[in-house]
């Protein structure tokens, strides 16, 4: 039977209560109940659900639709379940939560035609079982929600997303709706793609959310300002992303404490946990969430006023839908990032170990949102322009460049001399290699192309890479240049830039902006990092002290930092340590440092005391180390003793690989000696151990990560140069 306009309307207002559709909204659903296939890309709040809910109510059989998310499939049902009240079989989801009981439940509505809508997450999709089952009934429709998680380019990839083509093939034909709210020109090709969708239409929306106002910050002092910006905006509800969940945790007591009604989410709590916060949260009975990425997919709460960003996200993807979740209801959404190039390179850090390609990927989509986060330029244009959409505007009104512009001037010469070198190479390059080579940086790269004898080696070098990054991203958002990110992120020029190269006119390009350094969160961050030194202490001790070390250091045939850090030496040069006790409370000592290498010290200090009659402080002040006898750090001294491998005690601990390898670098900077052989012995070539080893022996001026990476080469892993750093210092330093 046709289904007509007049019934689709009416219908949704027998459902849904509206008395119009929205956008696409009819176009979309005309097509899918006419039996076509259709690729939905709707913005947040553009209302993509009613897509595959309405057509599920008034087609025959039931839809499947794929969803990624449990907290999204039972918000959904709970919504339909609302708006056809009397019959809750009407729609179910199936994962991994349900009982027995309930999944039979499930089976014998949709045996018997009950169900108009079962939501199934893609792992249950794969089971034997389950595809049995749904071979027994008429389906109307696949619907593939957030269908960003196919594409390995997108910000979400999940792998199981790449089966649900051949999944469908083995349950029966029908037709295929992909819905999602971000998906760059690559993503949506790799989506349609792998679906077998490659013919169906394509409904696009603008990416232009008009009441959204987008805003980056400097991360000098992100908890004060937090805390500032809510109380400015009392009883609005808000969401604040976080990219661990320990930071989660800290910020949701802290808010808190700061008389924010604030509850945290993360996959480390519990279901139920996380249902009942979340459920309060749409309830209105605390106003702010602080979450992982995690939280929010689908979340139908429409007047979400603020989303944060603690962490600079991981991609624009991400960050676009998580910014979406705001003012969906058309009304009010300010959207705060704060950013610190400290937390790029903490995410740089989270990549390793991970396949060669995704490492790639994952790099390129952290560099368009670098060159977001430090642009001058309109945030609007910028956005739509990375999902392939112009914004003819010179000025949003709505983000903080436009309303706060900063200084501009005429780019004509320095981008046609971006573009006159990219034209010169008979090889194309990424955006950091071509602002190397006009900042005139020679590195290794540099070198072995023999780009530091160009004619353009150094022709910019009064402006920062930085600069010219920026530039060059100026002239990919004009269509001068264009970046492949097939080819991971190799730069072009483009016709129109030819065009300006040849016949140069005005451009009116913004300068760089400033950033500081960002805060230091000395939970996140490895001891063995240091602090600042200097000004703190008595400074005469302290070149005492330096003495000491050195000659210690040559009669022992070691590199001074090995013995005691500059951050302990300067500890002792404020607190005045005479005993072993004392020294080993010290940062970066320990007792097994304190008593191998501490007695001269100590008889050093001891005279110059007595010589300057110095008070010491009565009350000793014990500073925060690795020698913490927390739970956390204990269980993973001792996991590491009954030799269990670390990725066990990261899962058992809810922690990422790097967060564990910054954690056990704490222990041991506290001067805790640990044996990790039995582990490296499994994962790094001896070849390796040993030429690492060596140069932390015999060459490194300090335990600092990044000039080991910086003099070893790219050769090597970052995570084969820390486990082996953490050998050398348990075995010599300590």
């Amino acid at each position: 039977m046709a289904i007509d306009s007049k019934t689709l309307h009416s219908k949704l207002k027998e459902f849904f209560g509206f008395d119009s559709f929205k956008g696409d909204q009819e176009q979309i659903i005309s097509h899918l109940v006419s039996g076509n296939d259709a690729f939905v890309l709707m913005p947040t709040g553009g209302g993509k659900s009613l897509c595959y809910q309405l057509p599920a109510l008034v087609m025959e059989g039931t839809a499947i639709v794929i969803s990624p998310l449990i907290a999204l499939m039972k918000n959904q049902v709970d919504a339909i379940r609302g708006f056809v009240s009397g019959n809750d079989g009407i729609a179910h989801f199936l994962n991994s939560s349900l009982s027995k009981a309930q999944i039979n439940e499930v089976r014998e509505d949709l045996l018997t035609g009950v169900t108009k809508l079962l939501y199934v997450a893609p792992e249950s999709l794969t089971k034997p079982e389950n595809i049995d089952m749904l071979k027994e009934i008429r389906i109307s429709f696949y619907a593939v929600d957030e269908a960003h998680c196919i594409s390995e380019w997108g910000h979400d990839f999940r792998p199981e997303y790449r089966r649900i083509r051949s999944i469908i093939e083995e349950i029966g034909a029908a037709p295929v709706i992909a819905l999602t709210a971000t998906a760059t020109p690559k993503v949506q090709s790799d989506i349609q793609k792998n679906l077998g969708i490659s013919g169906a239409k394509v409904f696009k929306s603008s990416f232009n959310r008009p009441n959204l106002y987008y805003e980056i910050r400097d991360k000098s002092d992100p908890k004060r300002d937090i805390i500032r910006f809510i109380r400015q905006n009392p009883g609005k509800s808000g969401i604040i992303y976080c990219l661990s969940r320990k930071k989660v945790e800290e910020l949701s007591e802290l808010l808190n404490i700061n008389g924010i009604k604030a509850l945290p989410y993360h996959a480390g709590l519990d279901a139920r946990t996380r249902a009942e916060n979340q459920d309060r949260f749409l309830m209105e009975e605390i106003d702010v969430i602080v979450a992982t990425i995690a939280f929010g997919m689908g979340i139908d709460k429409p007047d979400v006023r603020f989303v944060i960003h603690y962490d600079i996200p991981k991609s624009l993807e991400g960050y676009y839908q998580e910014t979406g979740r705001a003012g969906r209801d058309g009304g009010e959404g300010k959207c705060i990032a704060f950013y610190s190039y400290k937390d790029i390179q903490k995410l740089e850090k989270f990549m390793q170990g991970k396949p060669v390609s995704e490492q790639e990927i994952g790099k390129q989509l952290l560099l368009e949102t670098v060159a977001y986060a430090e642009s001058n330029q309109c945030r609007r244009k910028l956005l739509m322009n990375y999902f392939g959409e112009d914004y003819l505007q010179d000025n949003c009104g709505a983000c903080d460049n436009c309303l706060h512009p900063k200084k501009q001037f005429d780019g004509q010469e320095e981008m046609s001399l971006i573009i006159e070198l990219i034209e010169s190479m008979p090889e194309h390059f990424k955006m950091e290699h071509i602002a190397n080579i006009l900042a005139g940086v020679s590195n290794a790269l540099i070198k072995s192309y023999e780009h530091d004898r160009l004619e353009f080696f150094g022709a910019g070098k009064d402006h920062s890479v930085r600069f010219w990054c920026d530039l060059i991203h100026q002239g990919i958002v004009r269509h001068f240049l264009e970046k492949d990110i097939e080819s991971y992120g190799l730069i072009y020029v483009t016709d129109l830039g030819r065009e300006f190269a040849a016949h140069p006119y005005r451009i009116m390009l913004t300068e760089e902006r400033q950033f500081v350094d960002g805060e230091d969160d000395d939970d996140d961050m490895p001891a063995s990092a240091g602090r600042a030194g200097g000004g703190g202490g008595d400074q005469v001790l302290l070149a005492m002290l330096k003495e000491l070390r050195s000659d210690l250091s040559k009669k022992l045939h070691l590199q001074p930092w090995i013995l005691f850090p500059d951050p302990s030496l300067e500890d002792m040069s404020i607190t005045y340590p005479v005993t072993v006790d004392e020294l080993k409370n010290c940062q970066g000592v320990g007792e097994g440092k304190a008593r191998k290498y501490g007695k001269e010290f100590i008889e050093l200090i001891s005279r110059y005391v007595e010589e300057n009659e110095i008070d010491r402080p009565e009350d000793f002040v014990v500073k925060s180390t690795g020698n913490s006898s927390s739970a956390s750090k204990l269980f993973i001294i001792q996991g590491i003793d009954r030799k269990l491998p670390l990725e066990d005690i990261a899962s058992a601990k809810s922690l990422e690989m790097d967060e564990l390898l910054s954690e056990i670098e704490t222990i041991v900077a506290s001067g805790t000696r640990l044996d990790l052989n039995y582990y490296i012995s499994q994962t790094v070539d001896d070849d390796v151990v040993e030429e690492i080893y060596d140069y932390f022996r015999n060459e490194a001026a300090s335990d600092s990560l990044s000039d080991a990476m910086e003099e070893l080469g790219q050769d090597y892993d970052e995570f084969e140069v820390r486990l082996v750093r953490l050998k050398f210092l348990c075995e010599v330093a300590n």
